[in-house]
């Protein structure tokens, strides 16, 4: 009992002594910034110039063939256009375990720059080459670029902070995504690069933070848990947690680390096959499903999407709808920064369900203003109102959490596994908002807030019954909250997760540890 109360000292020891060191705060920053900033940037940067690359299209179809671009076949290449970047998403998200596996996080990070740089290069060259199937081509490696940064990012820096910043610093990635939204709107404004000259210049600046960060991150240390748990590599996993907490004294952390790889051997690594029939992580693995789903499917991308339309159809000027929506992302980077500053004193599910609370009630009353707003004069102003409230509950909860629940519920074994799982899901979910929104508007019109309004309801009723409050604690103390819910039993004295059905002979090698740290504590 002396052996477990000292490892529980040592463990809030740790959380105590976490602080935000400068090369914990660089290689948050050069990572959010090289990766994250761009997922944001390429959700928005078609949006305002969208006219005049759809003209392009046509010009240069007409240049090809002498006739006009039907109609149909143009509202066709600008749909790919837009849904290619989630559809290379999901492929993205597809790649994320064999990567992070055998390249390492840091690794993975770099090699997805390239990708990046190459789709800038293709998409600012595209009009020069008088090609726009070479823009649609570059926006699937962009997806790819961004299914990959949006989950290796998240896993990189959850494993190399302390856990009392574990959840200020997972969100950090989603502050740039929210960032490269709002640079890209601004950019985008007409009187900038949105017309139909500085279009190609605006595609092309996404390669800019790629360069910066190819340049910079490999001076930066890898994630001790990957070179100690994955590698073995316990002398360089040391070293690289010295340089991020600032100090020689990390044996505690090590420790930690120690306990979870005794955990992972016998374990083993997950596939993603086995990951969905191990019953140790079904409710964990149920949960990112679901939040993830909720978080797409609530509607957020197709209000950035389709932004314009919505502030048109709310009766807002059209000259003023750009400045408009800047606004509205300006408020997205100020929301999503607040989270950060308040994740660690409320916790993970009060934001959560704050978040979700604040889409699902928007959504009901824009429905309402949506229909009224012809004949009642101030309806217009309500649903700007509404998306503002939306943007809002979006950026402090439903927007930034999932991704940091998914480091947080899942060991080093499982965990590239699962962020393949919810990386497929948050991009597939992603995919079909963008590609059905237009049709449920012209089909449901205001009505399709509904839809997204009861996605919210049942998200909230979900995460308010099963998903557990993570805030400060370590990954193993997570693992034994969610062990109750699966129905597994837990080695105490050693703090690894059991599932002792799934398992044979375990029960006998329980006694054998058992017995044996008996007689070591009689000694």
């Amino acid at each position: 009992m002396k052996l477990k109360g000292e490892k529980q000292s040592s463990a809030n020891n740790e959380g105590s002594k976490g602080k935000m060191t400068l090369i914990l705060a660089m290689v948050t920053l050069i990572s959010a910034f090289g990766s994250s900033f761009q997922y944001g940037y390429n959700v928005s940067v078609i949006n305002s110039p969208a006219p005049y690359m759809q003209d392009f299209y046509n010009q240069t179809y007409y240049n090809r063939t002498g006739v006009p671009m039907d109609s149909s076949f143009q509202t066709l290449l600008w749909s790919l256009t837009v849904s290619m970047y989630p559809l290379g998403g999901f492929f993205g998200s597809l790649i994320v375990w064999p990567l992070v596996n055998n390249c390492g996080r840091k690794g993975t990070l770099l090699i997805s720059n390239l990708l990046s740089i190459t789709a800038a290069i293709l998409m600012g060259t595209s009009e020069l080459a008088k090609t726009y199937e070479v823009i649609i081509f570059s926006r699937v490696i962009m997806g790819i670029f961004a299914g990959l940064a949006s989950n290796v990012v998240p896993m990189f820096l959850g494993e190399m902070s302390p856990r009392n910043l574990r959840g200020a610093i997972g969100i950090v990635p989603q502050l740039f995504i929210s960032i490269g939204i709002l640079i890209a709107q601004i950019l985008g404004l007409n009187i900038i690069l949105g017309n139909a000259k500085g279009w190609p210049v605006l595609l092309a600046l996404t390669g800019i933070p790629s360069l910066i960060q190819l340049l910079i991150l490999p001076f930066f240390p890898e994630s001790p848990r990957y070179l100690l748990i994955q590698k073995g590599n316990e002398e360089q996993a040391r070293r690289a947690l010295q340089k991020l907490r600032g100090r020689d004294d990390v044996d505690d952390e090590i420790q930690e680390m120690r306990q979870e790889d005794r955990s992972e051997k016998e374990e083993g690594q997950f596939t993603v096959l086995s990951l969905c029939t191990f019953r140790g992580l079904r409710w964990q693995l149920i949960s990112i499903i679901v939040m993830m789903m909720g978080q797409q499917l609530s509607g957020v991308n197709g209000v950035f999407y389709y932004a314009d339309r919505i502030f048109l159809s709310a009766g807002v000027d059209e000259n003023s709808v750009q400045y408009v929506t800047v606004s509205i992302g300006a408020i997205n980077v100020i929301m999503t920064l607040l989270a950060v500053f308040i994740v660690e004193s409320l916790g993970r599910r009060i934001l959560l369900l704050a978040g979700f609370g604040f889409c699902c009630v928007s959504c009901a009353v824009l429905t309402l203003a949506l229909n009224l707003q012809t004949t009642v004069s101030w309806m217009s102003y309500l649903s700007i109102v509404c998306v503002i409230v939306y943007i809002i509950g979006h950026a402090i909860g439903a927007s930034p959490i999932p991704f940091v629940m998914i480091t947080e519920m899942f060991l080093q074994s499982s965990r590239p596994a699962a962020f393949m799982v919810g990386g497929s899901v948050h991009w597939l979910s992603n995919f079909t908002v963008g590609l059905v929104f237009l049709y449920m508007e012209a089909g449901l019109g205001p009505y399709s807030f509904l839809i997204f309004c009861a996605i919210c309801l049942a998200t909230i009723v979900y995460i308010f019954f099963i998903v557990p409050e993570t805030k400060n604690k370590t990954f193993m103390e997570i693992n034994r909250i969610m062990a109750k819910r699966n129905k597994v039993e837990i080695q105490e004295d050693k703090e690894e997760l059991k599932d002792f059905q799934a398992v044979p002979g375990l029960h006998m090698c329980f006694w054998r540890a058992f017995l044996c740290d008996w007689g070591k504590q009689q000694n």
